[in-house]
C-alpha cells in the first residue's frame, strides 16, 4: 500500500440541532446493559437498508433464511434509495426512534455514534462474532474504544460500460488507463452519436468520492490530520469546471432526465454507456438495465496515477434505542457470517468481509468480475480511509446538490465553489 495521507468523504444528516438526548434513542438503562426486554414470546426487529431492487430481492431471501433458523425472531423489513434513506434516519434520530438494525454507511457512522444514537456492540453479551473479519477492516466500525459498526464488505471505485450500447453508438469502448481529458473526449463522441437518446456519461463531478480519488492521483488530500479541509478553492473549481465543455455541448445527460429516472441510475436506465461508481454495483446495474453484460475497468488516471483505495462498502449498526439488543446482535451476526447469506449476496454488497461468507461466494459471472477487478487493482491501492469526522457528511451531500444546480443552469461553478466551502467549513466545526 502506498503510504499516503488518509482521505475521506462522509455524510452527516443528524443535524447540530439534535441534542444528545434526541439522538440517543431512548432512556431505558436496560438498553445499555444488553438486556432484552422481550424475555418471552416472539421478538420483532425493525430492519432497514438502502439499495436497488436486486439488493431487495436478495435481502428477502436472506431474511427468510434467518427467520427459518430463528423462529423466535421476526424481521420487519424496509428499504429505500440512498438519499431518501438518510433523510429518514435523520428524522428518526431527532425523535429518538431509529430502527433496531440498520445497514449503515461508513460516511455516517461517527456522526450518529457521537450523538449516542448507536449501540456499542461491546455492551451486548454474546454479541457479533468478529473473528472472521480481517483485523485491518475492523477499525472502520470502531470509535473512541467502542464498536458501533460491523463491516460486511469492501469495495473500490470502477468505471462501468455497457458493451451493447457502445456497439449501438458505433464507438470504440473506453480503454484502461485513459486520462480524464481522453475520457471526456470519449463521452463527447459517444453522446454525439446517441442522438439525444443515449449519452456517453452523466456529470461525474458531483460525486465526492471521485473528487477524493482525483486528489489522491495528484498527491493531495481532502482533509488534514485534524479533520479540516486540506484543499484550496481552486482545486474544487478545477474539478467542477472539468465537465463545462460537456455541459455546454449537451454531451452529458440533462439534469431533468436524471430527475425523471431517480432513484434509478442513468446506466441502469440505459441512458448512458458508461458510469463510475463502486464495484459492488455491478449486480444492480445488470438487473436494472437488463444488459447481458457490463464491463468494468479502472477510472481515468492523472499522469498514470490511479488513486484507488478499498473501503468498507457498508456496515451493520444497531439503534441505541432498541428494546431487543441481543436479538438484534444475533441478526447482525447471521447476516455478517452465515455462509448461505454470503452465497445469496455474492459480491453485491461488496467483497464479503467475513471469511465464511467470502468462501461461499461462487467465483463465476458478476461475482467473478468483481473479484477479478479488485485483484487487478490490488497493487495500485492507496491506504483505506479511517473512520470519518463528525459533521463531514455535509460535503458529500452538498457537492451532489450543487452539481445538480450547475447542471440545471441555476448556479455557476464559481458560486458553487463558494457555497460548498462555506457549508463544508461550518459542518467541520460542529
Amino acid at each position: 500500500m502506498k503510504n499516503r495521507p488518509l482521505l475521506a468523504a462522509a455524510a452527516a444528516l443528524c443535524a447540530v440541532s439534535f441534542g444528545l438526548t434526541a439522538c440517543g434513542g431512548g432512556d431505558d438503562p436496560a438498553n445499555a446493559s444488553g438486556e432484552d426486554k422481550a424475555a418471552a414470546g416472539p421478538v420483532t426487529l425493525n430492519y432497514t437498508w438502502w439499495g436497488s431492487q436486486d439488493r431487495a430481492d436478495r435481502m428477502t431471501k436472506a431474511i427468510a433464511e434467518f427467520e427459518a433458523a430463528h423462529p423466535d425472531i421476526k424481521i420487519k423489513p424496509n428499504f429505500t434509495d440512498y438519499e431518501g434513506y438518510w433523510q429518514k434516519r435523520a428524522t428518526e434520530a431527532a425523535g429518538g426512534g431509529l430502527p433496531d438494525v440498520m445497514q449503515f454507511d461508513f460516511s455516517y457512522l461517527r456522526q450518529y455514534a457521537d450523538r449516542g444514537a448507536l449501540l456499542d456492540l461491546k455492551e451486548v453479551e454474546d454479541g457479533v462474532d468478529l473473528s472472521g473479519i480481517d483485523d485491518s477492516l475492523l477499525p472502520a466500525g470502531e470509535i473512541d474504544g467502542g464498536t458501533y459498526g460491523v463491516p460486511i464488505g469492501t469495495n473500490a471505485l470502477a468505471m462501468y460500460y455497457n458493451p451493447d450500447l457502445v456497439t449501438q453508438l458505433g464507438v470504440e469502448p473506453p480503454k484502461e488507463g485513459l486520462t480524464w481529458d481522453e475520457y471526456n473526449a470519449w463521452i463527447k463522441e459517444a453522446s454525439a452519436k446517441g442522438g439525444g437518446n443515449v449519452w456517453g456519461a452523466g456529470d461525474y463531478t458531483g460525486v465526492l468520492w471521485l473528487f477524493d480519488m482525483k486528489l489522491r492521483q495528484e498527491g493531495k488530500k481532502l482533509l488534514d490530520e485534524d479533520g479540516k479541509l486540506a484543499i484550496e478553492k481552486s482545486d474544487l473549481k478545477e474539478w467542477l469546471a472539468s465537465t463545462d465543455e460537456l455541459r455546454q455541448s449537451g454531451a452529458i445527460v440533462p439534469a431533468d432526465r436524471i430527475t425523471q429516472i431517480s432513484p434509478m441510475s442513468a446506466m441502469g436506465a440505459k441512458l448512458t454507456a458508461t458510469e463510475m461508481s463502486w464495484d459492488n454495483f455491478l449486480a444492480g446495474y445488470l438487473k436494472d438495465s437488463g444488459a447481458a453484460k457490463i464491463e468494468m475497468l479502472a477510472p481515468p488516471t492523472t499522469d498514470g496515477e490511479k488513486g484507488l483505495f478499498v473501503k468498507p462498502s457498508m456496515l451493520y449498526a444497531i439503534g441505541a434505542n432498541t428494546e431487543h439488543p441481543e436479538a438484534a446482535a444475533e441478526f447482525v451476526d447471521f447476516m455478517t457470517n452465515d455462509p448461505e447469506v454470503g452465497e445469496i449476496f455474492g459480491t453485491s454488497r461488496g467483497v464479503p468481509a467475513s471469511k465464511a461468507q467470502r468462501d461461499a461466494v461462487a467465483a463465476e459471472g458478476p461475482d467473478a468480475q468483481v473479484l477479478e477487478y479488485e485483484k487487478a487493482i490490488a497493487e495500485d491501492l492507496d491506504e483505506s480511509p479511517a473512520p470519518l469526522p463528525a459533521g463531514f457528511g455535509t460535503l458529500e451531500k452538498e457537492l451532489l446538490r450543487l452539481s445538480e444546480e450547475i447542471n440545471y443552469g441555476r448556479m455557476s461553478v464559481d458560486q458553487a465553489v463558494e457555497e460548498w466551502f462555506t457549508e463544508a467549513e461550518a459542518a467541520l466545526e460542529q
